[in-house]
């Protein structure tokens, strides 16, 4: 066994949340019951990088913007810091906060001469940071058009992001959306429409982050295969096509390989 390097090789990210629940709907949890409080909505909030299909990131539990910082502080520490070339997401707004929050730098105080207290520092994007938004129009609940909005950053960077990127054309969250439908196959818990749904709230977070983490090492991905040296195609996983290996690991030496948190 090799181990594996660090840090991937990541240029863009992808943020999403996938819907699952426990036990029953949230509709018929009741707030005033302590039993409650673990039942309902289990979201996975999701760091992806699209170019490798890596999830750098999942934190499953109730939809919020403390699980929304958790994954954005997270992938930025799997990343030792670097400043992605282009983040996209949905609109959901803890978002722009969270991603300011962990590449912003502090804009100098300038002193004024008067009396008081000086401002604190205010945090600003800085100029290499690229943050654009998928906005959905839909109509009798079909999404009818598409639109990008950039956040952090100019147009002409985001032209350059993309002439630049292996995989986008355009803004888009479809590649943590299609993982989000891998994990559901993998994952019959989260299966739509299904009675294999969760009955324990701490079990299903588990299988939540065992399924997202053992696919990175464990999971040969199609559209990831490159040729060998006699032409034949060589199956990758998502860890390796990113770098962090280099071979596929089976679930035996996964699991028995040192956790180590970062």
């Amino acid at each position: 066994m090799n181990g594996w390097r660090f840090p991937p090789h990541t240029q863009e990210l992808q943020f999403d949340e996938k819907w699952s629940f426990v036990y029953q709907k949230e509709a018929r949890c009741d707030p005033q019951k302590p039993g409650d409080r673990q039942r309902g909505d289990n979201w996975d909030h999701v760091a992806l990088d699209p170019e490798h299909r890596l999830v750098l990131e999942s934190v499953p539990g109730k939809r919020s913007r403390k699980r929304v910082r958790a994954a954005v502080q997270s992938a930025r520490r799997r990343m030792a810091g670097r400043v992605p070339r282009l983040i996209t997401s949905d609109e959901y707004k803890p978002y722009r906060e969270e991603i300011l929050a962990a590449w912003g730098v502090a804009e100098p105080v300038v002193r004024t001469g008067r009396r008081g207290r000086p401002r604190h520092p205010q945090l600003v994007p800085p100029p290499e940071l690229l943050y654009a938004t998928v906005h959905k129009t839909r109509r009798q609940g079909r999404v009818v058009k598409v639109e990008p909005r950039v956040v952090f950053g100019t147009t002409a960077q985001l032209q350059t992001a993309l002439a630049a990127s292996t995989v986008s054309k355009a803004v888009n969250t479809a590649f943590v959306e299609r993982q989000n439908a891998t994990d559901r196959h993998r994952n019959a818990r989260k299966a739509r429409k299904s009675y294999r749904f969760s009955k324990d709230w701490d079990i299903h977070n588990a299988v939540s982050c065992f399924s997202q983490f053992s696919y990175n090492f464990c999971w040969p991905v199609r559209t990831l295969c490159a040729k060998g040296a006699d032409g034949k195609a060589i199956a990758r996983t998502p860890a390796w096509a990113a770098g962090l290996t280099d071979h596929v690991w089976s679930l035996h030496e996964w699991l028995r390989y040192p956790a180590k948190l970062l």
